[in-house]
């Protein structure tokens, strides 16, 4: 009898924790969702008022159904898979260059009085205005638009993982040293975890820039495919609802990007190290 009176007690709280947790996960999820809900309320409240031609401020079903109709022929997937390849590619070299030139920059004095003038210099142009140099360069198609994307974003990086380098408190350095920790233990166990909210700072800017630059970059490059050339193709002919497809295609991506990539990367390393809430 007593086994069973605690089975019952322990269903009876199970039952009310369960459906807190649910509640609370619903409570997350309108709030989340809120501020779109205004947006497209909004938006449809001015499409419909005729304050723009529907034709260049079409209603959110316009949208969506351009947005069915492209994907279901196949046209935007292969839109989105070509500016993601660029994407990734500009933006992991960019990762793996800048995060380096930063950590170098702000763990050899030689090396920041050198280096800092040049990308002071060099991070306010605007990354189109490097595009014909690019483009002269390296000829159009794929690889301009690959190391313009490297070239543009890596300068957030950079400049972030240089300033977590020198944010690292003098104090941790001293204990390690203290402790014995050689110059390769000292970089793992204190440079790099102190630095890394600095750095992920930096990539997630990096990232916005790889966006910007690239879409710009696909409607002056010649390329065959690519998100930027659709939404730039579908200007031409007044299609605003391709081109609002493309970018909620682009901004789909980005949200993907941050959900499984970064939020995940940052629960693994600053968060479980207890240097982030």
């Amino acid at each position: 009898m007593q086994d069973v009176a605690e089975h019952h007690d322990l269903g009876y709280t199970a039952v009310p924790a369960e459906a807190g947790r649910g509640a609370e996960r619903w409570r997350n999820a309108l709030r989340n969702a809120f501020p779109f809900m205004v947006v497209g309320a909004l938006w449809e409240a001015v499409a419909h008022l005729g304050v723009f031609p529907q034709r260049l401020f079409p209603p959110l079903e316009a949208v969506a159904s351009a947005f069915v109709r492209l994907t279901a022929n196949g046209t935007l997937p292969h839109h989105a898979f070509d500016t993601l390849l660029r994407l990734i590619a500009g933006f992991a070299l960019a990762a793996a260059v800048g995060v380096a030139i930063g950590i170098v920059m702000g763990r050899s004095r030689r090396a920041e009085d050198f280096m800092l003038p040049v990308i002071s210099i060099g991070a306010p142009i605007p990354g189109l205005a490097y595009a014909p140099l690019f483009l002269l360069w390296f000829g159009l198609g794929n690889v301009s638009s690959i190391l313009l994307v490297a070239f543009v974003s890596a300068f957030p990086i950079i400049y972030n993982s240089w300033t977590g380098v020198k944010a690292v408190k003098e104090i941790w350095v001293r204990s390690a040293q203290a402790m014995g920790a050689d110059d390769r233990r000292l970089f793992r166990k204190v440079i790099l975890p102190g630095a890394l909210p600095y750095i992920l700072t930096g990539l997630r800017l990096g990232l916005a820039q790889a966006w910007r630059i690239l879409v710009g970059v696909e409607m002056l490059a010649a390329v065959p495919w690519g998100l930027g050339w659709l939404i730039f193709g579908a200007r031409e002919f007044l299609n605003t609802d391709v081109m609002l497809a493309g970018i909620a295609v682009i901004a789909m991506i980005g949200l993907a990007l941050e959900k499984l990539v970064f939020q995940p990367l940052e629960r693994f390393t600053v968060v479980r190290w207890g240097m982030m809430a």
